[in-house]
C-alpha cells in the first residue's frame, strides 16, 4: 500500500464526533468532567478516546491523579479539534441565518487602526448592496490574530501588510494605503507644519507596545530619520486611548492620518508631516491559503479590493 492510500485511509477512518469528544476532554481537563458536559457516561467518554488512540497509534492523554492532559500529539490534534468544532458552529449558524436571508454569520478581526480603517468602509459597501448579514469585529495582536485563523475562530484579518513574509500559510492583500503623520494636541500649536522626528524625540511621546507590525512600521521611520526611538513614552496599544491622551496632555505619537480623521476635522488634534518618509503604511487582508472563503468573506475581500 502505498504512502497516499494509507493517509486517505486513515483521515477516512477518524470518526469527527470522537474529535469532538477528545476537545471537550481537553477542555475539561478530566474525563469525568467531559462526560458531565456532554451528557454522556464517563466509561462511554474513556472508550471514544481509546478508540481514537488506537486510530491514530499514538497516545493523545496523559492520565494524572488530578486529572489529564494533552500529550504533544494530543496539542496536535486539540489545536484542529477546536477548527472543526468552530466548523461545526458555523454550519449551524449559516443555515439559520439562510433561512432568514442573512449573510453570515463571519468573524472578522484586527488591529485597531487597520479595522478602524477598513470595517467602514466595509459595512458602507454590503450596505449600498442591500445586503442582510450578521458579522463579528475583533480586537487583537497581529500574532494572536493568526492564531485565531489557524483555530478557524475568525475568517479574515484585517492588519498591516508587508511587514513580514506570510509563508505558504496566509494568503494576504494589501488593500489600502494612507500617510503617517505625527500627531499633537492644542499643547504643541507652536510646531510647524512639517519637522524631523529627531527634533521633537525629546518630547513624551505615546507609543505602541513593541512587537506589533504597526510598531515595527513607526521603528522604521525613526531609523530613516536616524534617531533613537524616545525614552519618555507611554506604550498603549488601544487607538481610543492613545488619541485622548494626546489630546488632553502635551504627549505627541505617530499614527495614520485617516484613523484620526475625525478628530482633525473639528481640531482637537492637528497632524504635522513628517520628513523623510520613504514608505507608506500598508493595511490589507490576511487569511488562511488553505480555506475556501465563504461567500461573505468573498464580497469583503473583493469590496477592499476595488480600485
Amino acid at each position: 500500500m502505498t504512502t497516499t492510500s494509507v493517509s486517505s485511509d486513515l483521515s477516512a477512518s477518524l470518526d469527527p464526533r470522537a474529535i469532538i469528544v477528545f476537545e471537550q476532554v481537553c477542555l475539561s481537563g478530566s474525563i469525568s468532567g467531559a462526560a458531565r458536559a456532554l451528557g454522556v457516561s464517563q466509561p462511554s467518554v474513556s472508550q471514544t478516546v481509546a478508540l481514537l488512540e488506537a486510530r491514530l497509534g499514538v497516545a493523545l492523554l496523559k492520565r494524572q491523579s488530578r486529572g489529564v492532559e494533552p500529550t504533544r500529539e494530543g496539542e496536535a490534534l486539540r489545536s484542529k479539534a477546536s477548527a472543526l468544532s468552530q466548523v461545526l458552529r458555523d454550519a449551524r449558524a449559516t443555515v439559520e441565518r439562510a433561512s432568514n436571508n442573512i449573510a453570515g454569520p463571519i468573524r472578522i478581526g484586527g488591529t485597531p487602526g487597520a479595522l478602524v480603517s477598513l470595517v467602514p468602509q466595509v459595512i458602507r459597501h454590503l450596505d449600498r448592496q442591500d445586503i442582510r448579514f450578521e458579522m463579528s469585529v475583533i480586537e487583537a495582536s497581529d500574532h494572536a490574530l493568526s492564531d485565531m485563523l489557524r483555530r478557524r475562530e475568525i475568517e479574515l484579518a484585517f492588519v498591516t501588510t508587508g511587514i513580514a513574509s506570510t509563508q505558504d500559510e496566509f494568503s494576504e492583500w494589501t488593500v489600502a494605503q494612507d500617510p503617517f503623520a505625527l500627531i499633537v494636541g492644542r499643547a504643541h500649536q507652536e510646531l510647524p507644519s512639517r519637522l524631523s522626528l529627531g527634533s521633537v524625540s525629546t518630547l513624551p511621546w505615546v507609543l505602541p507596545r513593541v512587537g506589533g507590525g504597526f510598531q515595527k512600521q513607526i521603528q522604521s521611520l525613526f531609523m530613516n530619520d536616524q534617531c533613537c526611538e524616545p525614552a519618555n513614552v507611554i506604550r498603549c496599544d488601544s487607538l481610543l486611548t492613545t488619541k485622548a491622551i494626546v489630546r488632553m496632555t502635551d504627549r505627541i505619537t505617530i499614527l495614520p492620518r485617516q484613523v484620526v480623521e475625525s478628530e482633525l476635522s473639528v481640531g482637537v488634534l492637528r497632524a504635522i508631516d513628517i520628513e523623510h518618509v520613504t514608505f507608506q503604511r500598508q493595511i490589507g487582508i490576511r487569511a488562511l491559503a488553505t480555506a475556501d472563503l465563504s461567500p461573505l468573506a468573498q464580497r469583503i475581500v473583493g469590496a477592499l479590493s476595488e480600485p
